[in-house]
């Protein structure tokens, strides 16, 4: 018995050992295997802004578990954890919140922005529309009050101010349009070229809200910028 098992394992390891080897004298030896990637899909590129730093996630996740568990001091704990962020995880923070309609933490976060840096139009332009989603009118009225009582420490440029305009009347708030309108003709931006676009919303806001005589004013005064304007006044 052990005699056959000895001579099928002898004759196992023959065949092994008759196994043909490759070929190798003509073939260099190299250690690079080239990859070829297929085509990728259609997805686009990265939205810029959309990638959080470390720091952010982390203000985003505290935030929204101290919500849970502690909201009677939830100012103070958005304000301990933003101060300690920079300006571009600040801002990356809010986006995230209003992204995630957590529009009562995004309140408190814009609040912290502002105590240490005047923002952008188009960050109160984004915050109107996520409280608009939410149905926070009330909200979106204080926002425009706080913007319009910030006065000449906000930068009203062209994109920023027409993003707003665009923002405050789909949310549907008269009160907000008014101000809105009022800031703008106090800025003097309403009387140049570059305020034809403002000029024909607010007008056509206005009067889908009632406000008749201030579009009426508005097609008076600025109506020579508007080239949509259809409304032809006598004075």
């Amino acid at each position: 018995m052990a005699t056959s098992l000895h001579s099928n394992r002898t004759s196992f390891l023959q065949i092994l050992l008759a196994k043909p080897k490759p070929n190798t004298k003509n073939t260099p030896f190299s250690t690079y295997v080239p990859i070829r990637c297929g085509p990728r899909s259609n997805r686009g590129p990265l939205v810029k802004g959309r990638v959080l730093s470390i720091e952010a996630i982390q203000a985003v996740q505290t935030l929204k578990r101290y919500q849970r568990s502690d909201p009677t001091n939830l100012q103070t704990t958005v304000s301990k954890t933003l101060s300690r962020l920079i300006k571009a995880d600040l801002i990356a923070t809010l986006n995230e919140l209003l992204r995630q309609d957590q529009c009562v933490l995004a309140l408190q976060a814009f609040s912290t922005i502002r105590s240490e840096y005047q923002p952008e139009l188009s960050l109160y332009a984004a915050m109107v529309k996520a409280l608009s989603r939410n149905g926070m009118a009330e909200d979106i009225d204080r926002l425009i009050v706080d913007l319009e009582e910030a006065g000449g420490g906000v930068r009203w440029d062209d994109k920023g101010v027409i993003t707003l305009v665009r923002a405050v009347i789909g949310s549907g708030s008269r009160e907000s349009t008014v101000r809105i309108y009022g800031m703008l003709k106090k800025s003097g931006l309403l009387g140049s070229k570059d305020g034809e676009y403002m000029v024909g919303s607010l007008s056509k806001g206005l009067r889908r809200f009632g406000e008749v005589a201030l579009a009426d004013e508005i097609d008076r005064e600025f109506g020579r910028f508007y080239k949509g304007n259809v409304v032809k006044l006598t004075v």
